[in-house]
């Protein structure tokens, strides 16, 4: 199973954490854990490149955590919340392996 968990301020978004594996397929033929590691790697690269954020970022595998500063919430709010709809969308899509949370920070 694989869990993304949304860290929020009433509506603002201030990172994420995704961990686990959807179990679909052997490594490198899960299509679920390729579409939820690509939009992740996608979403904290996009922050920490692009927008130059003073992201706090964790990888290892299986797991990533991205958190930013509530000062950073404006230059980061169209990723982070275009990140939110595509994991929501896939978690309909794929609704046994993906499960999301929001949590109040």
């Amino acid at each position: 199973m694989i869990y993304a968990e949304f860290f929020k301020r009433g509506k603002v978004l201030l990172g994420f954490c995704i961990s686990g594996h959807s179990g679909t397929a052997e490594a490198g033929a899960d299509i679920v854990c390729a579409a939820v590691s690509s939009a992740t790697y996608m979403a904290a690269n996009t922050i920490t490149d692009i927008v130059k954020a003073n992201a706090d970022v964790s990888v290892k595998d299986g797991f990533m955590s991205l958190k930013i500063p509530t000062a950073e919430s404006t230059s980061c709010r169209v990723v982070l919340e275009g990140f939110h709809v595509h994991m929501v969308s896939l978690q309909k899509q794929y609704s046994n392996y993906i499960t999301l949370t929001d949590m109040e920070v």
